[in-house]
């Protein structure tokens, strides 16, 4: 698929090296500092940008987007009524992770539009592992659980790195022991085992690693989870209301 890709920050660029991989779009890429080329075949507008700075960078494009190019917004906060305010066309919005890079992200896709959402589909279920959302306020939670998780996940990692070392481990066993099980993680989470089952499978009645989660649910970590999604819901709900009328 032929596509304008506006944006190349981590996001714009993950895009690109994804579809490049694997064939399933050949990106036009955009950098507000390129003149403001759309291909006469463009068939979709993919919108990578920062969230405050998406009029200005589209404001070039306009004249010359294709009536039928569908536009697909990869940002956090910026409605589909926002977009459509200025852009006369098809919306989809996709909340992906930077794994698409790898063919091996997730994504959320909603449209109310169902041609926009194929053309989503065809772009990203090559790169991700795609989950439709029947309404455009899911996307903000999606955000949460996916397209920010990745840090979270990392971060918790990166503590788990310094506890070792605090253990006793120095710091170059700790970082890549964590980093495998991390890896390890994620290839369970590749099945269809659900997290319930991928938890029992490791954590044996009285064991070493039982011990570890009754620390962890002590520690309210149910609560820790809960904060970091309301707070990162929040922020994408500060994007949408900072949106210029």
């Amino acid at each position: 698929m032929q596509v304008t890709l506006l944006g190349h920050g981590r996001l714009g660029s993950a895009l690109a090296e994804g579809w490049r991989l694997t064939g399933a779009a050949s990106p036009t890429v955009l950098t507000r500092a390129d003149p403001p080329v759309c291909p006469s075949h463009t068939r979709a507008l993919v919108i990578a940008v920062k969230p405050g700075s998406w009029r200005a960078a589209v404001a070039p494009l306009l004249s010359r987007l294709p009536a039928e190019a569908v536009i697909v917004s990869v940002m956090a906060g910026v409605r589909a009524a926002d977009l459509a305010s200025v852009l006369d066309r098809r919306i989809a919005r996709v909340m992906p992770t930077t794994a698409v890079a790898q063919a091996q992200g997730v994504a959320a896709i909603w449209s109310a539009d169902p041609g926009a959402r194929a053309v989503a589909h065809a772009l990203f279920d090559p790169v991700a592992d795609t989950v439709d959302l029947a309404d455009e306020v899911q996307l903000d939670p999606a955000t949460a659980v996916a397209g920010s998780a990745p840090a979270f996940f990392h971060a918790f990692a990166q503590a788990l790195a310094r506890a070792g070392v605090e253990a006793g481990l120095t710091p170059d066993a700790a970082q890549r022991l964590t980093r495998g099980a991390l890896r390890s993680a994620g290839a369970g989470a590749a099945t269809d085992a659900s997290l319930d089952d991928l938890i029992a499978r490791i954590a044996s009645p009285g064991g070493t690693t039982r011990a570890g989660l009754d620390a962890l649910h002590a520690a309210d970590l149910e609560g820790v989870a809960k904060a970091a999604v309301r707070a990162a819901i929040a922020r994408a709900r500060d994007l949408a209301d900072d949106q210029p009328s």
